[in-house]
């Protein structure tokens, strides 16, 4: 999950002028010798690798704690870069942060929760749902409805109606849960990118996300936390899940057409379901991989018709 995740999410950050802190220096010439939906789909590819990572740890540690591990590198990097300046925030600026903090916290652990009881792809796709109903629900077309269907028949389709020992009712309540946390997130960070500066109100968000997650973090996952090898490992999470791609898809949005960009993140259910075969072993189901299908192409349909 990244900083943009449908088209408007952080529209206010990417206008011309705005200070990011990946501006200038030889990452962002790298990234500019790449085309834009080059640099998008390697955020995909960065956050489900990130994603597998963080699921191959659920071994040694409960999702909560790796949720602890992933939100905390990413805020002491996040911030670092980006530090928010607390002084002179109003009220709406506070309560937007904090609430926008909050959410990210409890759309990852819910995520992960759904991560180590679904697999990859069948996580991703139901929690897709999320940003696919913001898109739907700001348009007024008839046709929005042939794909509220679509998604609607490939989550059918994804429900253990038949006895699955890859896929439950309660990875799907989580992953679910998720997609609503994923729709507020989408929602927040809009309103966040009006009232922080550059990259600061992120940067703010993660830090509250950090600290809401602390408490059941460190207690699910105790001293095992302080194992070395474990905390390279969340730190290479944090980076792949939230650094890496947000500074891509940041560079990416500023060279092209916001809907392209809709496009191309629709694509993300597909390519989780590839990096858990991949990386996990995940062998879907033919009617898995239809389901999937449908959620792909329900966003992508919402995504084109939005911008006719």
């Amino acid at each position: 999950m990244t900083a943009f995740d449908l088209d408007d999410a952080g529209a206010d950050m990417t206008e011309p002028g705005r200070r990011t802190p990946w501006r200038g220096g030889p990452l962002r010439t790298a990234a500019d010798s790449i085309p834009p939906s080059g640099l998008v789909l390697l955020g995909i590819l960065s956050v489900q690798l990130g994603a597998g990572f963080a699921k191959e740890l659920f071994a040694a540690l409960p999702p909560s704690a790796v949720v602890f591990l992933r939100i905390a590198a990413g805020a002491l990097i996040m911030g670092a870069f980006a530090r928010p300046r607390l002084r002179g925030l109003s009220r709406g600026a506070w309560a937007v942060g904090i609430a926008f903090g909050l959410t990210l916290a409890l759309m990852n652990l819910t995520f992960y929760e759904a991560l180590s009881r679904l697999p990859m792809g069948v996580a991703v796709a139901i929690e897709f749902l999320g940003p696919l109903g913001v898109a739907v629900a700001a348009s007024r077309r008839r046709i929005d409805l042939l794909w509220v269907a679509l998604a609607a028949a490939g989550v059918t389709m994804l429900a253990p109606w038949t006895e699955s020992a890859s896929v439950s009712w309660a990875g799907i309540g989580f992953a679910a849960a998720a997609g609503v946390c994923w729709a507020a997130y989408i929602l927040l960070s809009s309103a966040a990118g009006q009232r922080f500066p550059g990259t600061t109100g992120l940067s703010f968000a993660m830090i509250v996300s950090a600290l809401a997650v602390a408490p059941v973090g460190v207690t699910t996952g105790g001293a095992d936390l302080l194992q070395p090898h474990l905390l390279l490992i969340g730190l290479g999470v944090g980076l792949l899940s939230s650094v890496i791609p947000y500074s891509l898809e940041l560079n990416a949005l500023r060279r092209m057409p916001k809907h392209v960009f809709g496009i191309l993140m629709s694509l993300e259910p597909a390519v989780a379901a590839l990096i858990g075969l991949l990386i996990l072993g995940e062998v879907l189901h033919v009617q898995q991989w239809a389901a999937i299908l449908c959620v792909v192409a329900a966003s992508l349909g919402s995504t084109r018709t939005a911008r006719v």
